[in-house]
């Protein structure tokens, strides 16, 4: 079923932090209206209608719907931006601030979406089948865990230094808390530790049988494969093994064949995907979506950089081909090179009007290269067989072996413009090159650099003393 319902606009007010108030006396009307939101929930439906709100607000252009893509692509050595429409500028110069823009907003706007998930969370009493609100409320858990680990890659100081004893991000567990209104910063630790409870608290709720069939929701599998990209980030070789190894022994999904690739962003609930965000026709972010941003003929802010381009075999679907969209041909590989000299991406989240693509969170793809890495790294034997799945289903060469630079190289060329490469980078302790002096809007981030780290919005920071400015803003 597609999300057609926005039920969180009744709400109004009140599901992030405290952002924008100065006071705990100014709080008091979000505190009592939280309290008519928890005790409004009393049915299975209710529960739902929160839930699908969380949804929503993954949905929008301010998180999977965009920036939170883009910003892993802008802030790599795989895009830049050609400020067509002055978006993407700031973020492609590393020079962010915290007094306003995209830094502020995906603060804000995440914690909303746990403000959901911790009305979800919270509710109690519920009429209806147990399993049922179970499987809702683990849904509810694993979207609290995505959304602190999202956080925490972009706002944690592990990549400037300190690594996981760093300060990370506050880990909310509950709706407007009266006695935890201004919630001090987690370590990266912590909330690397919390969001793996929540998840195993997702798994121990959730029942297989309940998994929506249309992959729009979070499903048993997917909570294993977010587990996975989490353990993946932070290096928990063994635990990423175990994770990505339940969700290829579950036997659903398999690897897009070269002649299935493509359709796989052109369509929904493709063998390979295990959750994607819905969009149709009447629900998605319309102008402000990914189609827009990547593509000519909108706002084509976005642009592959040649070094990305270079690395694809001449075969390869992945590749580059001449892309004319006046000629109104349907691409023939991801990345299209257009009449007017630019690297895009025509591939990937490739429609126009009415924008009803759903977006892919967590491709099949990715899980078989975390578990080809994690084998890697705990001496598993087979762990070329897993890297080379890739590539044999894109018209590529195979590798001669199973190295981490290799297994790099395969995410960026299978995974690009999807979000993943500025993490892959500072993950492995690099930082990000100036590979192109007349496309790239900076001179290179070094690893350790307090650029990798977005500003806390000003916002976030004048209101709550106990939240530290990230160094250098």
């Amino acid at each position: 079923m597609k999300m057609k319902l926005r039920y969180l606009i009744v709400f109004g007010l009140g599901l992030g932090l405290a952002t924008t108030s100065c006071s705990e006396e100014d709080l008091e009307p979000t505190l009592a209206q939280s309290k008519s939101i928890e005790t409004s929930i009393n049915a299975t439906g209710d529960l739902q209608a929160v839930l699908i709100g969380a949804y929503e607000r993954l949905q929008e252009s301010s998180y999977y719907g965009r920036d939170k893509i883009v910003m892993g692509e802008i802030m790599s050595d795989n895009t830049s931006s050609n400020a067509n429409s002055n978006r993407f500028v700031t973020e492609a110069q590393f020079s962010l601030t915290p007094e306003a823009g995209i830094a502020a907003t995906l603060w804000t706007n995440w914690y909303q979406v746990i403000g959901s998930a911790n009305i979800v969370i919270g509710a109690e009493g519920i009429d209806g089948d147990e399993a049922t609100i179970n499987h809702l409320k683990g849904q509810a858990y694993a979207i609290r865990a995505l959304a602190h680990f999202d956080l925490v890659t972009f706002y944690g100081q592990q990549n400037v230094s300190g690594g996981e004893s760093a300060l990370g991000v506050p880990y909310v567990t509950s709706f407007r808390d009266s006695e935890n209104l201004f919630p001090a910063r987690n370590t990266v630790g912590e909330v690397k530790n919390l969001a793996y409870a929540d998840l195993e608290m997702a798994a121990s709720l959730m029942t297989a049988g309940l998994d929506d069939p249309a992959k729009e929701y979070i499903s048993t599998n997917a909570v294993y494969a977010i587990e996975a990209r989490i353990a993946n980030y932070f290096g928990d070789h063994d635990r990423a093994l175990t994770a990505s190894k339940m969700v290829i022994d579950s036997g659903n999904y398999s690897v897009a064949s070269e002649d299935a690739f493509l359709s796989t962003f052109s369509t929904d609930g493709g063998a390979n995907v295990i959750w994607e965000i819905a969009n149709t026709a009447t629900d998605n972010p319309g102008i402000n979506g990914l189609a827009n941003i990547y593509q000519v003929g909108a706002y084509g802010d976005v642009i592959a950089l040649p070094n990305l381009a270079n690395i694809y075999d001449e075969d390869d679907i992945r590749g580059v081909s001449d892309y004319d969209p006046a000629t109104a041909v349907a691409p023939s590989t991801v990345i299209g090179l257009h009449p007017d000299g630019a690297f895009r991406n025509v591939g990937k989240y490739p429609s126009f009007a009415p924008y009803e693509d759903n977006v892919p969170v967590i491709r099949y793809e990715e899980v078989v290269l975390i578990y080809a890495e994690a084998l890697l790294a705990t001496g598993g034997d087979d762990a070329l067989d897993w890297l080379n799945m890739i590539p044999e289903n894109r018209g590529a060469e195979s590798y001669d072996e199973a190295s981490l630079e290799n297994i790099l190289l395969e995410r960026r060329k299978e995974l690009a413009f999807e979000g993943f490469r500025f993490h892959d980078l500072v993950r492995t302790g690099m930082g990000v090159d100036a590979v192109d002096p007349v496309l790239q809007l900076h001179s290179g981030i070094p690893y350790g650099d307090f650029r990798l780290a977005l500003p806390i919005p000003t916002s976030e920071v004048g209101v709550n003393a106990n939240v530290v400015q990230n160094q250098g803003y």
